[in-house]
């Protein structure tokens, strides 16, 4: 994919502020601080985007960015750890889950997990409610440069056999070495150009 443009359209937390638009819509999800802001930086080519932080749960809205007009990069608040206040945290599982099950324009989503941790069973959550909403999902192991190739294929393994999901369908992902990018890409133009899912 050629990124020609990419700009931060509004922030969100119900369906009424929502954009109005019929762009086919991607949306980013994992856990804070998985490197959601980095992996979509590093798809669309630019260093500040979308604001990265080392402090878990700097994310806090729903925020969404058109690309090259044609397409729409939706970034989700991270679950788990985040250091936020418990009424802010809350407040995130019924506007997450809002948003994915009632945004019709919603193609896919980039689930997001760190290739150094084993899946909790907050994202064996995320997983079958996506699968529920009958969301495709593009699975995607971050921060894959941290670690060597033996260890990067012990991790993907164990993984797959405690998601269920085949290894096949998971990308090894880093934003320091770009691995990933291009078929992270290949995946969102297979789903957005697929017609209604």
């Amino acid at each position: 994919m050629i990124v020609q443009s990419a700009e931060f359209i509004t922030s969100a937390t119900q369906p009424s502020q929502y954009p109005q638009t019929s762009l086919p819509e991607i949306v980013f999800a994992g856990k804070s601080n998985v490197g959601k802001s980095s992996l979509i930086n590093t798809l669309v080519n630019r260093r500040h985007l979308v604001k990265t932080s080392t402090t878990p749960g700097r994310t806090q809205l729903i925020n969404f960015f058109s690309v090259n007009d044609a397409l729409i990069f939706v970034d989700l608040p991270g679950y788990g750890y985040a250091n936020v206040p418990e009424a802010i945290r809350k407040r995130w599982k019924p506007m997450i889950e809002t948003y994915l099950s009632g945004r019709s324009a919603l193609k896919a989503a980039v689930l997001m997990m760190d290739i150094r941790r084993i899946p909790d069973d907050k994202d064996i959550y995320l997983i079958e409610w996506l699968a529920h909403c009958q969301i495709p999902v593009i699975y995607v192991l971050t921060k894959s440069d941290k670690l060597t190739r033996s260890q990067q294929f012990r991790q993907l393994a164990l993984i797959s056999k405690t998601t269920g999901i085949s290894e096949s369908r998971i990308i090894l992902f880093s934003a320091k070495t770009r691995t990933g990018r291009e078929d992270i890409w290949k995946a969102i133009e297979r789903i957005s150009h697929a017609g209604d899912c």
